[in-house]
């Protein structure tokens, strides 16, 4: 299996590279070949011509292709429209393209001619997808191909646009032409053909859990019962406006679905409050907002490159989102998969969603990276070594700021706070469970929740978060009480707008001086580290109107049974203390 790359500019050049190619490559011998098409820009006319030709000079040669929001070969960006030719060396290798018009065809009549074919050859073993954008939810198209034979691997992607908040997007091949509404399907097969198919996504989920309480298909109305917008608007500031599908991009809903994680995006926000998704989500599922790690990403490429080189194919097709693309806005687009780049010839594109059949369900992802690795014959050498991206190099990416300002505002709203606390009658009725400088529940109250949560933590569990803002005598020292105030009313303010996020799940308060206790109900220990270690961020990154940026050190445990209240405290004031003898501005679990 060899992969020929040609690059269309116009119709004369590129009929004279496909003739040097002709007489190359049928002198005498006859093998399998396809032609795939990615193109960027969605002209008609410079779509039809670059067929045109390819259908001119090699009349019996499928071909096929789509539009995208950018062409990869080779994991790089190739130019506006690429050509690749495929040439399958064995006989046994057998490559069919089918076409269908989705402006015609129910999705039932659709899946049911691709479940026919699938019966009728044997030889079958993998099917690509190209899909046009979708009007609908895709869920029932997945779902119909559940009965597709269980050693038929299915991959693909939804093809789109170089401005991918579009809706345009085209497929086409030498059955149909160019469509709008269309699917086109690749089968690959044969004695010698083998195919491996892997997914990455990377993003993790992060805050509280979601129920859905009402949808209808692919309209999300509700979850836990309010808007499904408000949870977007309210913890991340995004607008419904002409920018929510960019905005909304990088932080997917994060659930499981047929025995695997699914992202997905939406495509659009509603005037009622309701925001439209790709694919069908039930009530009842449970949903996070998930976002962009990168180091999380770049182990999960690491460990499934591996598996690609172990496989040794002869060519990788790869299929990625869109979003990944704006994701490594501050790395060459194809960044991520550079793994790849040493293991085999490539080809592929960004795409509008991508499809892989798991556990044998079909199912369309959002903000997921799908490689699907081919070979002719038996394994021919050892596994290629794959580059390993450079972990610090990747991590220093814009989201990171954005995501601390996801768990709270950074920048200090002393003015607001003043008011606050100049509210005399609010601040009498709280006073015997609230501390006066920080608004923030005081160590009586916060024993007693403690308290109340030990006696419940069969039914449920719960962590601990101790923080001690580093070096703070100096700050009194040197820039007086008032400034000293500030910084720790400043540290409230991230407590309090992370509570937000947590809703009724997190209660913060001040523990004495500068030390501040959390309390986080129903939370694994490592997903409050790192809810801890952002808070570390966003108080580093908080700028104060005289002291120069200051650190905070924090204590992680969760709570057992067994514990009291003495117990447990000690515990994290233990992890708190390891902190800070360990070089401050870090979190330790205990």
């Amino acid at each position: 299996m060899r992969q020929f790359r040609f690059e269309y500019t116009d119709a004369e050049s590129f009929a004279e590279k496909l003739y040097a190619f002709q007489t190359q490559w049928e002198s005498g011998q006859t093998k399998t070949k396809l032609f795939q098409i990615f193109t960027e820009t969605l002209d008609p006319e410079a779509i039809e011509t670059v067929c045109e030709v390819i259908g001119r000079i090699f009349p019996d040669t499928p071909y096929m292709g789509c539009s995208t929001s950018g062409n990869i070969i080779d994991c790089e960006l190739s130019s506006r429209i690429t050509v690749v030719c495929t040439v399958f060396e064995l006989p046994s290798t057998r490559v069919e393209v089918f076409q269908y018009d989705l402006s015609g065809n129910s999705v039932d009549a659709v899946t049911e001619k691709i479940l026919e074919e699938t019966r009728k050859n044997p030889w079958v073993k993998a099917m690509e997808l190209y899909f046009t954008i979708p009007e609908r939810s895709t869920t029932r198209f997945c779902d119909k191909l559940k009965d597709v034979r269980e050693d038929i691997q299915i991959f693909g992607g939804v093809a789109c646009s170089d401005d991918i908040t579009s809706v345009a997007s085209c497929v086409f091949s030498g059955v149909l032409g160019l469509l709008t509404r269309s699917i086109v399907v690749i089968f690959y097969g044969g004695d010698d053909f083998y195919v491996e198919s892997v997914n990455v996504t990377g993003w993790k989920p992060l805050g509280r859990k979601f129920r859905v309480t009402r949808s209808d298909g692919s309209v999300l109305q509700e979850l836990d019962g309010i808007p499904a917008y408000d949870v977007y608007h309210k913890y991340l500031n995004i607008k419904n406006d002409e920018n929510f599908f960019y905005n909304t991009l990088e932080f997917p809903l994060f659930y499981e679905h047929n025995n695997t994680t699914i992202l997905r995006t939406p495509v659009a926000s509603n005037a009622d409050g309701s925001i439209t998704m790709t694919s069908d989500i039930d009530v009842g599922s449970v949903v996070r907002i998930s976002y962009g790690d990168p180091g999380t990403i770049v182990e999960s490429i690491r460990q499934d490159s591996g598996k690609i080189a172990a496989f040794q194919p002869d060519l990788i097709h790869i299929f990625s989102c869109a979003a990944r693309r704006t994701f490594w806005t501050s790395k060459e687009p194809t960044y991520e998969i550079y793994p790849f780049k040493d293991i085999a010839p490539s080809l592929g594109f960004f795409s509008h969603g991508e499809f892989l059949r798991t556990n044998g369900s079909l199912n369309q992802h959002n903000v997921t990276l799908v490689i699907a690795a081919m070979r002719e014959g038996g394994k021919k050498a050892a596994a290629a070594s794959s580059r390993t991206a450079d972990k610090n190099s990747m991590s220093r990416v814009p989201l990171v700021s954005r995501l601390a300002t996801f768990i709270s505002v950074t920048s200090l709203e002393l003015e607001d706070m003043n008011k606050k606390l100049g509210q005399v009658n609010e601040k009498l009725k709280k006073a015997a469970i609230i501390d006066g400088l920080t608004g923030l529940y005081n160590r009586r109250e916060m024993q007693s929740r403690i308290e109340t949560a030990l006696a419940n933590v069969k039914q449920e569990t719960f962590s601990l978060i101790m923080l001690d803002i580093d070096n703070f005598k100096q700050v009194n020292d040197t820039y007086g009480h008032q400034e000293g105030d500030a910084v720790i009313v400043g540290l409230a303010n991230i407590l309090q707008n992370g509570e937000a996020l947590y809703r009724q799940r997190v209660s913060s308060g001040r523990w004495g001086g500068e030390e501040f206790m959390m309390l986080l109900y129903g939370t694994d220990v490592s997903s409050v580290a790192f809810i801890a270690d952002l808070v570390r961020q966003c108080f580093g990154n908080t700028s104060f109107p005289v002291a120069r940026p200051q650190t905070v050190s924090l204590g992680v445990t969760q709570a057992l049974e067994g514990d009291t209240v003495d117990s447990l405290c000690l515990r994290v004031d233990m992890a708190l203390y390891k902190a800070k003898k360990t070089g401050k501005n870090k979190v330790v679990v205990l």
